[in-house]
């Protein structure tokens, strides 16, 4: 039996060993940090104080938000400490930690999205009845659902990577504790790991994208039905917002995760992580705020409250 030396700490390669870099990315990713938290801070914290905004529709939002902080916060703080870091060391432990919660906050975003296709399709389709049907404790439940559910199958995974045992000296090629990245630095067997990723992928994130977008045919089907133009307008407005975002996030995400020959296009990898782990967080507010009239709205009452204050 071949004697092999087990590792307790893992290398991330980071996203570039070019000392010259480390600085301006580092302020660029910090910038990126801040703005990221201020855009989806503001969003809940409008939420939170306007009376206009506490519908189902902006508690969804508001909670959408909360979940961009907790994603981006998995991974940036981390990244930005490696571009001052001589070795990019992460122990075993931090990161199936780090793994646990960035596949929690996507699979719940993931889910999140799904079911803010189902509230816009009560609104839009069923309007007499949506105060019945999305109550707040209907709202209230569903997000607790889908943290439960996402919860759950995250622990799965951490619960198999716990049995892996890491012999290689093979740095990780990405800059945070991707799961696909860590299986293979792993010197077990990791053919369970890959099976329960393809089944997951196909049950969850498959039911998740069919239950975003099979809405969406009857929402656009009744939007065309509509005879008031400032109907149509407001229902087009609220629902390509949440379309641009849904894009964006699986565009990004899909390209990551199954595009070919993983092994040989590490520099393609780091480019698609940063756009779904990074950048998807920070334009989520901005797309929200831009393309969202009530948003725009309650930011000027904000602001004059804000000026009579003063």
């Amino acid at each position: 039996m071949e004697n092999k030396t087990i590792f307790y700490t893992l290398v991330l390669s980071g996203l570039s060993d070019i000392p010259s870099l480390q600085l301006p990315l580092f302020l660029v990713f910090l910038l990126v940090y801040l703005m990221t938290l201020t855009g989806n801070l503001l969003i809940v914290l409008l939420i939170c104080t306007d009376s206009h905004l506490q519908t189902p529709m902006y508690f969804f939002l508001g909670t959408l938000a909360c979940l961009d902080m907790g994603y981006s916060s998995v991974t940036i703080p981390r990244m930005l400490f490696d571009f001052h870091a001589q070795k990019r060391l992460i122990s075993i432990q931090a990161c199936i930690t780090q793994i646990f919660f960035f596949v929690l906050f996507a699979m719940s975003e993931i889910s999140l999205l799904a079911v803010m296709s189902y509230d816009r399709y009560v609104a839009i389709c069923r309007p007499l009845h949506y105060t019945q049907i999305m109550h707040w404790k209907t709202c209230v439940l569903l997000v607790l659902g889908v943290f439960t559910i996402c919860m759950a199958h995250s622990l799965v995974h951490v619960l198999l990577l716990l049995k892996l045992t890491f012999c290689r000296l093979t740095p990780i090629q990405s800059f945070f504790c991707d799961l696909p990245q860590l299986l293979l630095v792993s010197c077990s067997d990791t053919f369970i790991n890959e099976l329960l990723i393809l089944i997951f992928a196909i049950l969850l994130v498959g039911g998740m994208f069919a239950l975003t977008f099979c809405p969406y045919i009857i929402i656009l089907n009744t939007i065309m039905k509509m005879q008031s133009k400032a109907m149509r307008s407001k229902a087009f407005s609220t629902c390509s917002s949440h379309l641009t975002v849904v894009f964006i996030f699986y565009g990004t995400a899909l390209f990551s995760y199954f595009h070919p020959n993983t092994k040989d296009h590490s520099a393609v990898d780091k480019v698609a992580s940063v756009f779904y782990a990074v950048l998807t967080p920070l334009v989520n507010p901005l797309i929200y705020s831009l393309k969202n009239k009530e948003i725009k709205i309650s930011i000027k009452r904000a602001l004059c409250r804000s000026k009579n204050y003063f």
